[in-house]
């Protein structure tokens, strides 16, 4: 009987110390200033978009990569970059795949939080790296970024935005001049599961329109061997567009490959 209750004790704190390391784990993945080292390639793909009843799928890598700068302070390194697989947006019977621009964004952030406050500052940059002239800007550019969350109670809720202005590039293209505003809001179970929502609005100053998507997600924490992984699924819905540029519906499906310390 001893030996029972031995074992019981022993499997009970193994699954609360697992546990435990994926709330911390959820947590974490739910800061984009974290220091947790992860690879995350978000797959949207959008349906009916504009007059041709277009399709675009778009991959966007995002690795992130947390320096420990002092005991204080961390800088953290996120990039985007998209590539697109696209049909009937440019015209109807068209089609154009490939690479489009990155945006390499880097946060000095505290590494303590206060009352759980998260917050952090800092450059973003874009490198014209398309490889279709309808998936580039053509432009080099140079902004500001900011993130500030609070986390309390399995709930994280914050808001990340940035400014680019273009500096240098194809001097036949248009300039770039253009916010991104990204609200959110999750929450997360003990086991790492959770629900939340993020809306992306990006306004282009210079042709004065602007794009909102809302994005609902599901989310959860699993193995493939030693490996852990993140994913997400959710519809994706299209609140405002630029004329001819809506979209009836899309879907996201999100995989994670965190590296944790």
């Amino acid at each position: 009987m001893k030996k029972l209750l031995l074992l019981f004790v022993v499997l009970f704190a193994t699954t609360a110390q697992a546990q435990h390391s994926d709330e911390e784990l959820a947590k974490k993945l739910a800061n984009p200033v974290a220091s947790l080292i992860s690879l995350p390639f978000q797959n949207n793909i959008d349906f009916g978009i504009g007059d041709n009843n277009g399709t675009r799928y778009t991959l966007n890598i995002q690795p992130v990569l947390p320096i420990s700068i002092n005991e204080k302070w961390n800088l953290i390194g996120r990039v985007v970059l998209p590539v697109i697989s696209q049909y009937n947006i440019t015209g109807q019977g068209t089609n154009e795949s490939g690479l489009s621009d990155a945006v390499v964004s880097g946060f000095f952030s505290p590494k303590a939080s206060k009352n759980g406050l998260t917050w952090g500052v800092g450059p973003a940059l874009l490198f014209p790296t398309g490889t279709d002239d309808f998936l580039t800007t053509k432009k080099f550019g140079a902004g500001p970024t900011a993130v500030i969350l609070k986390q309390a109670k399995g709930i994280t809720f914050g808001a990340l935005v940035n400014q680019i202005w273009s500096f240098a590039g194809n001097e036949d293209r248009a300039d770039v001049n253009q916010m991104f505003l990204q609200p959110f809001f999750t929450y997360n179970w003990s086991s790492g599961g959770g629900v939340g929502f993020n809306m992306e609005w990006t306004q282009n100053w210079e042709a004065d329109t602007s794009t909102v998507w809302l994005n609902p997600t599901f989310s959860g924490l699993s193995s493939f061997g030693k490996q852990k992984i993140s994913f997400a699924v959710g519809p994706r819905f299209n609140l405002n567009a630029p004329d001819g540029q809506d979209a009836d519906l899309g879907f996201r499906a999100v995989l994670i490959l965190l590296f944790p310390k």
